[in-house]
């Protein structure tokens, strides 16, 4: 049985608000103007002289406004214009790319030593000074700091804040809107200096606040704050945050790849939108940037039974509310959606209620349920699989989600079951799982392996503004790869970030399921950090995984080389040999050099050649690993290929909110390899019946896709909308709940 224990907090990482069932209303804008006269901002990425490229914007597009410069992670401007004239820019010959901007929401004590942390305490730069990250300088591009905290006063340096444009970075209060958290959590995980003690605990702290109230932000905020950090001469950059898009080419993504290329090591979390592949979102699939899935590190996970049944089903914690810790059998009670009425017709006092995801909040579910007395509140998705959520702070609850089929299954036994349906928790200490809510990859289009490596994202205590908290998610595996990078980076600071990734992802530790079997490269790419082992690495790798791309079965045989270096940093000669698999399948040989000698210091390129002929291999991917032999420690180098187009989702990424003009809606989603058919339908709820397409589109593009939806005669309401996408004679599907009417409310 797959271990899965915690979903992340929903601010753990930057995701779109939609893509886990919800709707946002976008801001409307004064009823009298047209659809082609709405304003909206894109991410310009041009070729050449960019003050020449403006001039022209601006002289063929006068009414437009230009925002923002970047000059440092790309080459390009952010740009207000009407929408109307998206045709005309796009018809500049030196413009690359236009991309909307678009609105986003934030996606120690027993980690820190369970990655090797505390091992490295004694342990010592050339200088002879302790590796603490001392004079590291390690930006956090997040919802900003709380630069009082007692644990991070002394290590904040400063920063910046592009959402109020001002030199204080402090996290959102609750006189500025809906207060945050989040930046000072994983700024404590890299560097707290006190009660908690984060992986490098003397590390320099620079905080650049680019979500603010609420952790929402912009792609244009989040690209400038890394460019102030580039400009900053910051040592690392950790950023908890990302979108559902997997598409190498998306700004953030192509802003950290140049921000390695300035000499600064980027980590990203990888998203939290697993198990299934391809979950993998922006920035989180950018190549030279270090993206980090969620392992589990020792911890208690909770599951439940009900009473009379062997099934184990496993809840999923929602931030802001209290931990799961039933000790004996409650009864359960099923309220439907749990709206305010559903709470007065039944006595709840003391007993476990189970609701449907949907209609209102999480927290307005969640205040009802402790206002009703109730022992714990469970939300089961009302959409296929697991999701991620949060409550309001604060909650005296346990709140918990299930996945839609366990709450389903729930649901038919208390129905057809005793009058007094009961639950009982059985309690397992785990450790070294991938997991369930930690994205996946391959990344479209490149098909590299993501993530890069994984690292302790579940059940994470480390500081927030007036005290202390635990969160789970990728963005708290994050940072512990962004402090063992400081620490990494104070012992060898001539090493570029290419050395020091490869240095954490060769010595990681490859994970295993509960059946034996090692998890997948795009699952836990190298595998799970230990920073000590990274600290006394002797030989390099690097790239440390790697990709062949893609066959038809009706290509011809060929071969395809890919190279990796090989650095000794020894006192010593070493021997190495490279080792691919010896239990090749038919259809498929490997060409590699016997061995090669490095004296100290000495580096040599490798030529691993795949010679293939694609009619013989089953579809699908094919994975596995390359053994270094010859150093202290074995290295193994993961390695991915596809034959035939792979099965991605060929859409995701939908959001559907309110227009510019009364009964007018707009829609988002996107195309990773563009399609050959997309459209949207409209069903009813209940009953499942066809009422009507919102839109379809044929032969489209990859990338963003967007349109306008006038209301037809149907009455408001909710209703499941059906997403679709076809391309090479697959087809993928997204289905969610929308509203139509004058009131749009999340569904959360």
């Amino acid at each position: 049985m797959l271990k899965k224990c915690f979903v992340a907090f929903i601010i753990a990482t930057l995701l779109f608000t939609l893509s886990s069932g919800q709707s946002f209303a976008l801001n409307q804008l004064p009823e009298q103007k047209k659809q082609s006269e709405r304003e909206i901002v894109v991410i310009v990425t041009a070729s050449g002289n960019l003050e020449e490229i403006a001039q022209e914007v601006m002289t063929l597009l006068p009414d437009s406004e230009i925002r923002k410069m970047y000059r440092t992670v790309l080459n390009g401007f952010s740009l207000e214009l009407k929408e109307g004239d998206l045709d005309l820019l796009a018809g500049i010959e030196a413009i690359d790319r236009i991309d909307r901007v678009t609105e986003y929401s934030v996606d120690l004590d027993g980690s820190v030593p369970f990655i090797g942390g505390n091992a490295t305490r004694g342990k010592m730069d050339r200088d002879g000074q302790r590796l603490t990250g001392k004079g590291i300088k390690v930006a956090v591009i997040d919802t900003g700091v709380d630069y009082n905290h007692p644990d991070l006063k002394a290590n904040f340096r400063g920063g910046y804040d592009v959402v109020d444009y001002d030199h204080d970075p402090m996290e959102t209060t609750s006189k500025q809107g809906q207060p945050t958290l989040h930046g000072t959590h994983v700024a404590g995980i890299i560097a707290a200096n006190g009660k908690v003690k984060g992986v490098a605990p003397e590390a320099e702290i620079y905080a650049y606040r680019a979500l603010g109230p609420g952790g929402s932000g912009t792609t244009e905020q989040v690209i400038e704050a890394i460019e102030k950090a580039v400009v900053d001469e910051v040592d690392i950059i950790n950023l908890s945050l990302g979108n559902t898009v997997n598409g190498p080419d998306w700004p953030t993504s192509v802003a950290l790849d140049q921000a390695v290329d300035e000499g600064i090591v980027a980590v990203t979390s990888n998203g939290n939108s697993g198990p299934k592949m391809w979950t993998v979102g922006s920035p989180g699939t950018s190549t030279k940037a270090i993206s980090v899935g969620a392992s589990a590190p020792p911890i208690k996970t909770p599951y439940l039974t009900y009473v009379g049944e062997e099934k184990e089903l496993t809840v999923y914690p929602m931030g802001g509310a209290l931990p799961w810790d039933l000790r004996r059998d409650r009864e359960l009670v099923y309220l439907d959606y749990g709206l305010e009425d559903d709470w007065k017709e039944t006595d709840v006092k003391g007993k476990v209620v189970l609701v449907k995801r949907g209609m209102i909040p999480f927290s307005e579910k969640a205040d009802y349920a402790e206002e009703a007395g109730v022992k714990a509140l469970i939300i089961y998705n009302n959409l296929s699989g697991a999701f991620v959520g949060m409550v309001e702070p604060s909650k005296k609850i346990p709140v918990v989600s299930l996945t839609k089929e366990d709450g389903e299954w729930l649901v038919e036994k208390i129905k057809k079951g005793s009058n007094s349906p009961h639950l009982r928790t059985v309690y397992r200490h785990e450790e070294d799982f991938i997991a369930p809510f930690s994205s996946r990859g391959p990344v479209t289009q490149t098909w590299e392996v993501k993530p890069d490596i994984v690292a302790p994202g579940v059940a994470i205590d480390s500081t927030v503004p007036q005290g202390y908290l635990g969160l789970n998610g990728t963005s708290m595996s994050a940072p512990h790869v962004a402090g063992a990078a400081a620490l990494v980076k104070q012992a060898h600071p001539d090493w570029t970030p290419e050395q020091i990734k490869a240095a954490l992802m060769n010595t990681a530790k490859r994970l295993e399921n509960d059946e034996g079997e090692l998890y997948l490269p795009y699952e836990q790419g190298a595998g799970r950090l230990q920073v000590d082992k990274a600290l006394e690495v002797k030989t390099l790798a690097y790239p440390a995984t790697l990709t062949f791309g893609k066959w038809s079965k009706d290509d011809n045989r060929e071969k395809r080389t890919v190279s990796f270096t090989i650095e000794n940093h020894d006192h010593l000669t070493r021997t190495y040999h490279v080792k691919p698999p010896f239990d090749a399948p038919d259809g498929l040989q490997w060409k590699v050099p016997f061995s090669l000698d490095l004296k100290p210091g000495e580096k040599k390129e490798v030529q691993v050649e795949l010679d293939l002929f694609p009619a013989v291999l089953e579809e699908g991917i094919h994975h596995g690993h390359i053994e270094i032999e010859g150093g202290r420690d074995e290295i193994s180098i993961p390695y991915v290929f596809f034959i035939e187009e792979p099965n991605y989702p060929r859409v995701m990424a939908f959001n559907f909110g309110v227009g510019d003009h009364p009964g007018d809606y707009r829609y988002e989603l996107y195309l990773p390899g563009g399609a050959e058919e997309m459209g949207i339908a409209l069903y009813d709820p209940d009953t499942f019946e066809f009422i009507q397409f919102l839109d379809v589109k044929y032969n489209i593009g990859r990338g963003m896709v967007s349109g306008t939806w006038s209301k037809p005669s149907v009455e408001d309401g909710t209703y499941k909308a059906l997403v679709y996408a076809r391309k090479d004679g697959k087809e993928d599907t997204i289905e969610t709940v929308i509203t139509i009417g004058d009131i749009i409310r999340p569904h959360s």
